[in-house]
C-alpha cells in the first residue's frame, strides 16, 4: 500500500511541479500582474482535499469495527497548531516564488529553486537527523552540479525590457522562497515524528489542508492590503488572451498547485523529506523543457546535459533506496523459526 502510496504521490508531485510554475508564467506574462493574487493562487485550491478526506471517512465507516468511533477529523490539537505554524511559512514561501516568477522567464526560476535540494538535505540532517549514503550523497552532487549547468545560460534568459534592479530582486526572492521550502519539508517530518498521534494518510490530507488554508488566508491579508479583490474584474478584461481564458488559468492555476502541495507532503509521509526535495530537483529540467516548448525559451546544449545528470541522480538515489531495503530484509530461515513455539526452539538447540 505504501509502495501505491508513493507511486501516486510522485505522479501527482510531477503534474504540480511542472504544470504550476508554467500557468503562472502564463498568467505574468499575457498581462497579469498582482503579486499576491498569484500567491493565493497557489494554495486557494485546498477545498479539492476535503475530497479526498471525505473517501476516506466513507471507507473507514464500511470497514471499520463499528464499535469503535469514527470522526470526519482526527487532528489533535498540538498536530493543529503545528500544521498553523507550517501554514505560515507556506504563505511566506507562496509571496516569494510568485513575485520571482513574476520577474523571471520559467527556465531560470526553476533553476534557482533546484538550489533547494542542496538547502532540503542540510535542514533533514540538522532537524530529522536524516542518514546519507554513498548513492543519496552522489543524487545530490549530480542534481546540484545539474542546476549549476543551466546557470550557464541564465544571463541569455533575461526577460527583454527587464530592469536590471527588478531581476536581481526576482532572483534574491526566488532563492528565498527556495530556502523556505526546503525548510518546510523537514519541518513536516519533524512534526509527523513528534506527533502524539498515530500518522496515517488521511491524517496528513488533513495537515495539508490547514497548512494550505491557513497559507491562503496570510495571502489574503496581502492582498487585502494590496487592494488586488478589487482590481481582478478589470485585470480579467484586459487579458490579452482574453476574459474567460484568464479565468480557466486562474481555476487551472488552483487546482494543479494543489499537486504540487499534497505530492511533496505526500513523499515526505511515504518516505522522506530529502525523496520530496529529490523528485523537484529531478523535474526541473522537464519543466524547462515543456516552457521551451510552451514560451518558445531556447533549449541549450547545458540543459540537456542537465537532464541527462538529474536522470543519473535519480536513478541513483533509488538503486541506494532499493538495495538498502534488500540488506534490511529478515533471513526467511530466522523469520520462520521465530515464529516456532519456544519449546519447539528449545529441543531444536
Amino acid at each position: 500500500m505504501r509502495k501505491a502510496l508513493l507511486v501516486i504521490n510522485c505522479v501527482i508531485l510531477a503534474i504540480g511541479n511542472c504544470g504550476g510554475p508554467l500557468i503562472a508564467r502564463l498568467y505574468f506574462i499575457h498581462g497579469g500582474n498582482r503579486i499576491w493574487f498569484s500567491s493565493w493562487l497557489e494554495t486557494a485550491g485546498c477545498p479539492i482535499i476535503l475530497l479526498s478526506i471525505a473517501c476516506a471517512y466513507m471507507h473507514r465507516s464500511r470497514t471499520a469495527d463499528p464499535t469503535s468511533e469514527n470522526k470526519f477529523f482526527y487532528m489533535e490539537r498540538p498536530l493543529f497548531l503545528a500544521a498553523v505554524v507550517l501554514g505560515i511559512i507556506t504563505g511566506l514561501d507562496n509571496y516569494l516564488y510568485a513575485y520571482g516568477l513574476s520577474r523571471l522567464p520559467v527556465s531560470t526560476a526553476s533553476l534557482i529553486i533546484a538550489s533547494q535540494l542542496a538547502f532540503t538535505a542540510v535542514f533533514a540532517f540538522l532537524l530529522v537527523k536524516q542518514k546519507f549514503t554513498a548513492y543519496s550523497i552522489n543524487a545530490v552532487f549530480l542534481l546540484s552540479i545539474g542546476a549549476g549547468v543551466l546557470a550557464l545560460h541564465s544571463s541569455s534568459d533575461r526577460p527583454a525590457n527587464e530592469p536590471n534592479r527588478e531581476y536581481i530582486l526576482g532572483f534574491v526572492m526566488t532563492l528565498a522562497a527556495a530556502v523556505c521550502y526546503a525548510l518546510i519539508m523537514p519541518l513536516v517530518e519533524l512534526t509527523y515524528k513528534k506527533a502524539k498521534q498515530e500518522i496515517s494518510y488521511a491524517l496528513v490530507m488533513e495537515i495539508q489542508l490547514v497548512m494550505c488554508l491557513v497559507a491562503t488566508v496570510v495571502c489574503t491579508v496581502g492582498m487585502l492590503a494590496k487592494n488586488d479583490f478589487s482590481v481582478i474584474g478589470r485585470e480579467a478584461r484586459e487579458f490579452e488572451l482574453g476574459e474567460t481564458k484568464y479565468y480557466v488559468i486562474v481555476i487551472c492555476s488552483a487546482i494543479v498547485w494543489q499537486g504540487f502541495f499534497l505530492g511533496g507532503i505526500g513523499l515526505v509521509f511515504c518516505w522522506s523529506s530529502l525523496l520530496s526535495g529529490i523528485m523537484i530537483a529531478v523535474l526541473l529540467p522537464i519543466t524547462e523543457i515543456l516552457a521551451v516548448i510552451i514560451f518558445n525559451e531556447k533549449f541549450q546544449a547545458e540543459k540537456g546535459f542537465s537532464l541527462a545528470l538529474s536522470l543519473w541522480g535519480f536513478f541513483s538515489y533509488f538503486y541506494g533506496e532499493v538495495k538498502q531495503s534488500k540488506k534490511k530484509k529478515p533471513d526467511p530461515e530466522i523469520e520462520m523459526d521465530s515464529s516456532l513455539p519456544p519449546k519447539t526452539l528449545e529441543s531444536n538447540v
